[in-house]
Order: structure tokens, then C-alpha cells, then sequence
């Protein structure tokens, strides 16, 4: 019971001049749903990042990292369209190579058989004399060294045709010491050293003059190349395709040569 003759008062409740968020509490369900809960809409710690539709955002990733990816996509892609093209390339050098008058005409070593040339390079050597006899190059190098067993080198096998022939063994120089491409076009830069050759015409199989004359030109050369045109290996067959292949692989495995790596 309250005495009226008291004056005392209760002190007034605090006025509260803005409306804050308050969580649910015990027995108050959360309204909303868990991605968005309204009881949050007016928190100034707790607005979600949404995109246009509602859902909510992923935080942006650092831009080293986008570049990075992007990067890496970029190589995945260009390795393989680098490789097809590479290849044509091996296939229009094959098909569309012609010779040019020149200092030497060289001739890639090919197997041989105790001093005679197998077919595929009796038909590098028959282009090569063709070359000389029209005068496209007063010198032919012959290329090529020996496997283990074998009594003539490729190169002297080759000369002995070539002299057979009617060229002047004056006419011939020989590199009979490289095993493989890259050797033989080095010992044909050695042999030609001191002289006056600047140019050289390259003989092989179509598929094989891309590489060689890279070579050449790697070693101070400017190349061009000829075509056997009577080799065993036919235009567009599955041997040229693999030897294709194998060329293709060559040429990358000699780009870091060609650049300066190694």
C-alpha cells in the first residue's frame, strides 16, 4: 500500500533514442533464414556480401593469384597449339623447300652398308649431284660418321658415289666424325672455317630440312634446303608422319640452343 504522503518517485526508465538490434533470445525464434537473419539487417558489423541475386559473395581473390591462374591456363593452352604448329611447319618446309644458289651443298649422312648407300641415302645423293651438275654450288660436303663395326664412314661412302660420278674428288669435302644432326652441321662449320662460304644448300629428306637449316643458321649460315625427290619415304605415309613427329621433338629439344640456354 502506498503512503500518499510520500513524494518520493522510482527514477524514470533510460530512454533509449535509436532501436538496436537485438539477438533472439531464448524463447524468441530467430526470424529470417540462416543466410540472412533480419535481427542482423541493422547491425553496422554484420551486412552480408551479395551479389546481384541475394546469395552471398566470395571475398575477391588477390590479384597476384588471378594472374597467376590466368597464366598458368594461358601455357596449358599454348603448349600443345605450339606443338601442331610446329609440326605443320615441318610439313610446309617439306613440301615447299627449294634450293638457291650457294657457297656448298651439304648432304646429311644417311645409313650405309659396307660402302654402299642405302636407299634413302642414294636418293639424297642423286639430289645432291642433280644440284651440282645445274650449278647451284661449286662444293658438296658429305656428312656422317660410322656405327661401330663399320669400315666406311657415311661421308667417305658418300664421296666414293658422288666421284663415281663424274664430281671431282676437288669438288668434295667430307665431315666423317657426327653422329647425329647437330654434329655433323658443327663438323661442317669446322671444315668450311677460314673459308669464304657464307651460304649453304641443305640435302636430306623433306622432313629433315626444317631442323638442319635451323642448325645453319645457328651456326652463321644462311640455308636453304632440297627435297630428295626419289627417297623410299613416301609423301604423307605413316613413316613420313612419324619421322615427323621425331622432328617436331628435335626442333623443341634444340630451341634452348637456339636462344641462348644452353
Amino acid at each position: 500500500m502506498t503512503d500518499p504522503g510520500d513524494t518520493t518517485r522510482l527514477p524514470e526508465p533510460p530512454v533509449r533514442t535509436s532501436i538496436q538490434p537485438q539477438p533472439p533470445g531464448r524463447f524468441q525464434p530467430a526470424s529470417g533464414t540462416p543466410a540472412h537473419p533480419t535481427w542482423l539487417t541493422e547491425s553496422p558489423y554484420a551486412h552480408p556480401i551479395t551479389d546481384d541475386s541475394g546469395r552471398l559473395r566470395a571475398a575477391p581473390r588477390p590479384a597476384w593469384r588471378q594472374w597467376l591462374r590466368r597464366i598458368f591456363l594461358l601455357t596449358i593452352f599454348l603448349i600443345p597449339v605450339s606443338i601442331v604448329l610446329l609440326g605443320a611447319g615441318v610439313y610446309r618446309e617439306a613440301r615447299t623447300a627449294s634450293p638457291e644458289p650457294s657457297d656448298a651443298i651439304v648432304v646429311l649422312g644417311a645409313a650405309q652398308y659396307n660402302g654402299r648407300p642405302s636407299e634413302v641415302f642414294r636418293a639424297r645423293l642423286d639430289q645432291a649431284l642433280a644440284l651440282y651438275q645445274e650449278g647451284y654450288a661449286p662444293l658438296v660436303v658429305l656428312t656422317g660418321g660410322k656405327q661401330p663395326g663399320d669400315v666406311y664412314t657415311e661421308a667417305e661412302t658418300g664421296a666414293q658415289y658422288l666421284i663415281d660420278r663424274g664430281v671431282p674428288s676437288s669438288a668434295i669435302l667430307f665431315e666423317n666424325e657426327g653422329r647425329d644432326t647437330w654434329q655433323s652441321m658443327r663438323g661442317v662449320a669446322a671444315i668450311l672455317d677460314g673459308t669464304d662460304a657464307e651460304s649453304l644448300l641443305i640435302v636430306s629428306d623433306g622432313f629433315h630440312l626444317l631442323r638442319s637449316q635451323l642448325m645453319a643458321r645457328d651456326l652463321g649460315f644462311s640455308a636453304s634446303g632440297s627435297a630428295s625427290t626419289d627417297s623410299p619415304i613416301d609423301p604423307w605415309s605413316g613413316t613420313e608422319f612419324s619421322y615427323v613427329i621425331r622432328e617436331t621433338g628435335g626442333i623443341l629439344a634444340f630451341v634452348p640452343q637456339m636462344i641462348g640456354l644452353s
